[in-house]
């Protein structure tokens, strides 16, 4: 029972701290800190003090002009900021013969293309149509909100 309520306090502990950059993240792909990270003294145990702390800084870090709110313009700012890390990262893991470039055979192969190609072409005349595109779009978005995703449109 112990086990249970710590491991719950820590879950609500990695949401809390991690509130304001969930603003400029979205839901999507948002990984929770790790322990050392939200455990600041390095004591072994997290406490309501660093947690504090810890949500304080990413607010400090985000005010840019220090009047102690967050405007559209600072959340829009931290947020390509976080976009333009995970874009550098997953360009330095792709570039495999760290040229600064990606070549064709970088770039990640699709998954399984002509299997979905068979899906979506719902009557199996070779083609797609635009309704039979519109439906498996529809489904796709069906599912992906049902496993939690977000509910925007991207068109």
């Amino acid at each position: 029972m112990k086990t249970a309520s710590f491991i719950s306090a820590i879950v609500l502990t990695a949401v809390a701290v991690t509130g304001t950059s969930v603003l400029a993240r979205g839901d999507r792909d948002r990984p929770l800190p790790t322990f050392q990270e939200l455990d600041v003294d390095g004591d072994g145990q997290v406490t309501q003090a660093e947690v504090q702390a810890s949500r304080q800084a990413k607010f400090t870090s985000t005010d840019t002009d220090g009047d102690g709110q967050l405007s559209l313009e600072e959340m829009q700012a931290a947020a390509r900021a976080k976009a333009d890390e995970r874009v550098a990262a997953k360009f330095a893991q792709r570039d495999v013969n760290k040229d600064g470039f990606l070549s064709q055979d970088e770039l990640p192969k699709p998954r399984n293309a002509s299997k979905m190609f068979e899906r979506i072409d719902a009557d199996g005349n070779g083609s797609i149509s635009e309704q039979e595109y519109a439906d498996a779009k529809d489904k796709m978005g069906r599912k992906h909100k049902r496993h939690g995703g977000s509910d925007h449109d991207d068109n």
